[in-house]
């Protein structure tokens, strides 16, 4: 194997070496993306919990005194909907920003890619982390308004983790792959964001499985969010344990996307230089 080839690697285990050998380079780049988002604004980071304290506030009001809206059977007051809402919210997030970020990742670094030093795959990971930390201050917003709302937060929530992780792992791969292809394809930008739109619709964010007719409920699992969604509820809300024959069939396909997208973005970095 070349000099080259041995960089540009591109099977499972250069995935996990790539990001065990960059683990500190991603986490101070992460820092300074999250920094640089409030910097100039007087109350800085303090924003990134403020404005999921405002969605909630606005998520609370609409839905439990405009249209006074119930989850069917699992909700005892009308403001429990916006926090079920807001799980949805959360997880669809997780996935939308990382995925509508990710073709003008490289174009947006162009400086990177003539630096043959530096380890353009960490990218997606430097977004992920970022989108990771704004959804923490989410769930905190959450587990306060939880608290709140109704008294106690379930030991199940210890769980949480768990059911994201394998999100993470897919999500990583579609970035991957379409950060490789946004250098070639400019047009990939204007579908994702139309894409993740769809799956917010095609997702039980605002609304449960159960409100879909029987013959449609298994074809909304066809949306790789659904799951995640409904399984994040169950152990934050619900109090109960993770389906985890169901997360172990996920993760696994999950790392099969991973690997597949970090082995087409490597294949194809060889020509973003030809392309910027």
């Amino acid at each position: 194997m070349s000099t080259i080839q041995a960089e540009f690697g591109s099977s499972p285990t250069a995935m996990v070496r790539s990001l065990s050998a960059n683990r500190l380079l991603i986490w101070e780049l992460t820092k300074r993306e999250v920094i640089s988002r409030y910097r100039g604004s007087v109350l800085g980071l303090a924003w990134s919990f403020f404005n999921p304290l405002l969605m909630l506030a606005v998520y609370t009001f609409v839905f439990s005194v405009v249209f006074k809206a119930r989850w069917g059977q699992e909700t005892s007051s009308h403001g429990d909907f916006a926090v079920i809402l807001f799980v949805g919210i959360i997880v669809h997030g997780v996935f939308a920003e990382c995925v509508n970020r990710a073709p003008g990742l490289i174009l947006n670094n162009s400086s990177y890619v003539k630096r043959v030093i530096f380890p353009l795959e960490t990218l997606p990971w430097v977004a992920m982390g970022a989108t990771i930390f704004h959804s923490a201050v989410s769930l905190v917003v959450l587990l306060i308004a939880q608290l709140l709302l109704r008294g106690s937060i379930p030991l199940t929530a210890l769980w949480l983790p768990v059911v994201i992780l394998p999100l993470v792992l897919g999500t990583m791969g579609v970035s991957w792959l379409l950060a490789s292809l946004g250098v070639y394809l400019r047009d990939i930008g204007q579908v994702t964001g139309i894409l993740t739109t769809v799956m917010l619709f095609m997702a039980p964010v605002l609304y449960p499985v159960q409100a879909l007719p029987e013959s449609l409920r298994s074809y909304i699992y066809l949306n790789p969010l659904t799951l995640i969604i409904e399984q994040s509820r169950a152990v934050l809300l619900w109090g109960v344990q993770p389906n985890f024959v169901d997360l172990g069939k996920y993760s696994i396909g999950a790392l099969l996307v991973a690997w597949l997208g970090f082995a087409t973005f490597q294949k194809m970095r060889r020509g973003f230089a030809d392309v910027l």
